[in-house]
């Protein structure tokens, strides 16, 4: 079964490597023959030499004829041919030229087969076969009928001799045929076999590339010695960096703590300080096993906007308690109140009071005043009525809400900023308005003096975002989750219901709301109300 033709591609590859090596193969005959000269300097050159020379050169011409054969782009099955009946004509002139029967250069023949076997399969090498054998046996007869003088003199051939060297180069050229077609064909479907192995790698790679490019979750592998070797487009996204990892970057400096651990395969959380900001991550190290020394992988996912989900969770369930807990209290308190407020004033409006016990009195009257503002305190944040949504322009409401502010003497010598994008919102004007107030008095207070408040809004088409931004930054850390707990209060005098009553409002809404502090960066609240009511 004969081998298919070669591809064009792999028909030109074969052909420039045919060239080279006859190239070389000339070149070194070129030498041998120049050598041959120099060690024997007192003779004269025979007429063999100067053929030799002259074959050659014609030999370097017509591999200089293919060379620009190739280069023009002929390289098919033509050019093929047209190397393969030069390297016979070569063969028989260095034949002839050397003694026909007596030549060293009967090999020629061969190559010029398997040069044949190469460049046009099984077929192609029987072919060349059988014009070797051609060849050869016209030189033979047409010297032993003296047809032709060889340059070399050759005695007369015998019948017999002339038969043996018919019939061992024939059979020499058909077995090489053979043998080399045999190995062309074995060669080229070894070869196809490795161009599908090739191809289907270059599948798989495609989708590996393309499953690390779609995957959701965060990966980096590092070496042995924590050098990050490779980063998905996840891991790039959630720790926003930059498009290429500097070459050599430990992965400690990506994710600190990640090896910080002996234990593997177990999950855990890590905390991460990244550009966009704190990341709570939930990781998996795993060690590779490689014959460089293994390393590890990393696999990760973003567990921020989950964990304060579960924070809102957790706050809104302890809201509600506490707010049932507030309003039970509160409705206690009241009766009570109410009837000692009224019979302190019935006191004072006896005849003949002492004027010391009126002073008493009045300190009651005050007393219970606060009191019961703070009973009321209690209800508006145990009972809040459910807003009453209005669309309307929301950078109007904030800008009338920072303006009545400014007058307000916490509010003095403090530089305010505003860039309101106009966006139209349904909300309850007087509870958000109160949100503003209770977070903006906050935020005059912890700028103080010299300090500054920038008041943003902006929106992405689902969602408005109000951000109010102070230049204090003095919120601790360990104070951040527990900032919207009812009754937790930083400031002497302070009830503690403010911000949580915003929360329960900004909740109502819809919404959520949020709060970063560092001393670098300032304090932050961000709250975020959806745009479709």
């Amino acid at each position: 079964m004969l081998a298919a033709p070669p591809e064009p591609d792999a028909l030109r590859t074969r052909l420039v490597w045919l060239t080279v090596f006859r190239t070389v193969a000339v070149s070194l005959s070129l030498v041998a023959v120049a050598a041959r000269l120099l060690l024997q300097p007192l003779e004269e050159p025979s007429r063999v030499d100067t053929l030799s020379f002259a074959v050659i050169g014609l030999i370097y011409l017509s591999t200089l004829v293919y060379g620009l054969m190739l280069r023009g782009g002929r390289a098919d099955r033509v050019a093929a041919v047209v190397q393969v009946v030069g390297d016979l004509l070569i063969a028989s002139v260095l034949v002839f030229l050397t003694g026909v029967g007596d030549s060293p250069f009967t090999f020629l023949y061969l190559l010029a087969v398997i040069g044949a076997s190469i460049l046009l399969d099984g077929m192609g090498a029987l072919l060349a076969a059988g014009a070797s054998a051609l060849a050869y046996a016209s030189l033979l007869v047409a010297v032993k009928l003296r047809w032709l003088e060889p340059p070399l003199a050759v005695g007369d051939v015998s019948r017999q001799r002339l038969a043996f060297l018919l019939g061992s180069n024939l059979l020499a050229l058909f077995l090489i045929a053979v043998l080399a077609g045999y190995l062309t064909r074995q060669l080229s479907a070894a070869g196809g076999r490795l161009s599908e192995r090739e191809a289907d790698l270059k599948k798989l790679d495609n989708l590996q590339r393309q499953i690390l490019a779609c995957m959701p979750s965060g990966l980096i592998t590092c070496d042995e010695v924590g050098r990050v070797t490779f980063v998905n487009g996840a891991a790039s996204a959630i720790l926003d960096l930059e498009a290429r990892v500097p070459p050599g970057t430990h992965v400690e400096t990506l994710l600190p703590g990640a090896l910080g651990t002996d234990v593997r395969l177990r999950r855990r959380e890590l905390s991460v300080q990244t550009p966009a900001g704190m990341r709570t991550l939930g990781l998996t190290v795993t060690g590779l096993e490689g014959g460089g020394g293994g390393g590890t992988l990393i696999v990760f996912q973003d567990l921020t906007e989950l964990r304060r989900a579960e924070e809102d969770l957790k706050r809104a369930d302890k809201l509600a308690a506490l707010g049932t807990l507030a309003a039970q209290l509160a409705h206690e308190i009241r009766n009570p109140l109410a009837a000692m407020r009224g019979s302190a004033q019935l006191l004072v409006q006896e005849p003949g009071a002492d004027p010391s016990s009126a002073k008493l009195v009045g300190i009651l009257l005050r007393e219970s005043d606060r009191l019961s503002k703070l009973v009321e305190d209690f209800l508006r944040f145990a009972r809040p009525p459910p807003p009453v949504k209005r669309e309307l322009a929301l950078e109007v409401l904030v800008a009338e809400t920072v303006d009545m502010l400014r007058v307000d003497p916490i509010a003095q010598k403090v530089e305010v900023e505003m860039a309101l994008a106009p966006l139209r919102v349904p909300v309850d004007a007087d509870q958000l308005r109160q949100v503003l107030i209770n977070i903006l008095r906050n935020a005059f207070q912890a700028a103080g003096p010299g300090g500054r408040v920038r008041v943003t809004l902006d929106g992405d088409g689902e969602t408005a975002g109000l951000r109010v931004w102070d230049s204090a930054g003095s919120i601790p850390e360990a104070d951040l989750s527990r900032i919207f707990a009812p009754f937790f209060s930083t400031r002497d005098g302070g009830t503690g219901l403010g911000l949580s009553t915003a929360y329960s409002i900004v909740r109502a809404h819809g919404g959520n709301i949020r709060v970063s502090s560092s001393l670098e960066e300032g304090t932050e609240f961000l709250i975020q109300l959806p745009v479709q009511g």
